[in-house]
């Protein structure tokens, strides 16, 4: 998308976040956001919310898909009980999809100043093949910029770009893992110092993981289940993309480590275990 066309869409994308007001009662009872989380005051108020906006390498699943597991429902173990983490992450969402759905709007909705927005994509928006989820590397720099940077901070939150998970692919020949979705990598890291936003580059540091996990081992990373080892999973399953609960405590705790280099107010309820 050109910057053009980004600009012609902009009164269409106002209008889904202008709907916030709506969404957060309609919305609200759908995804669970927590609109009293500062009525209530206390010590979670005080260090304010991680609202992660995501895809599946992030969702919260629920018992029936054990032991599948995202990032985000793990990442509330690596910071204190004064952070509360809203994971706003869901399957199947490209950068764009997330925002025409209403489902940004919803997140400014209720975010306040203090909050924080997570947002990591790029799987999604990588699948050429699928019109609904498909998003050019460039256009997916512009909605970060616009969409999820400078609409997050006008509400007085601060945006955290993350740079998308790696897959489970490695180069046969040399045992090391590939950069996964490497334009949108490499959009994200650019927009966020354009932006001078913090950024968390969970492709290199789930690409260095994987490399010193090694390239069998890294099947316990991954959702790779044996027939019959999991009644979820009955006739196992092979996936180089979504993780086991395993996986999914291990990119949190690579998350939250990264936020304690940050310098945020948030880098200080990171606990100690996220070093290890």
């Amino acid at each position: 998308m050109s910057r053009s066309a980004v600009n012609s869409s902009t009164t269409r994308r106002s209008l889904l976040l202008g709907a916030a007001g709506a969404l957060g009662a309609g919305v609200a009872g759908t995804l669970g956001l927590p609109g009293s989380a500062f009525a209530t005051g206390g010590a979670a108020a005080a260090a304010g919310t991680v609202y992660i906006a995501s895809d599946s390498t992030a969702q919260t699943y629920s018992s029936g898909y054990y032991p599948q597991a995202g990032w985000g429902q793990k990442l509330s173990s690596y910071f204190t009980s004064a952070v509360t983490v809203a994971n706003r992450a869901i399957g199947g969402r490209s950068s764009r999809s997330f925002i025409e759905q209403g489902r940004l709007a919803a997140i400014h909705a209720v975010i306040r100043p203090g909050d924080y927005l997570f947002v990591q994509f790029g799987h999604n928006d990588a699948t050429v093949g699928n019109a609904e989820r498909y998003t050019p590397p460039a256009d997916y720099k512009e909605y970060l910029r616009r969409d999820y940077i400078r609409a997050t901070r006008a509400l007085g939150a601060t945006p955290v770009v993350v740079t998308p998970v790696s897959r489970r692919s490695y180069d046969a020949s040399t045992g090391k893992f590939n950069v996964s979705f490497p334009a949108y990598v490499d959009a994200a890291k650019a927009v966020a110092r354009e932006e001078n936003a913090a950024l968390v580059d969970l492709s290199a540091a789930s690409r260095s993981y994987l490399d010193r996990t090694g390239v069998e081992a890294s099947k316990g990373i991954f959702l790779w289940l044996d027939a019959g080892q999991y009644p979820n999973f009955p006739g196992g399953v092979q996936d180089n993309t979504h993780f086991q609960e395993r996986g999914a405590v291990e990119m949190a705790r690579l998350v939250s480590r990264s936020v304690a280099g940050l310098g945020l107010p948030l880098s200080g309820e990171v606990v100690p275990t996220a070093a290890r």
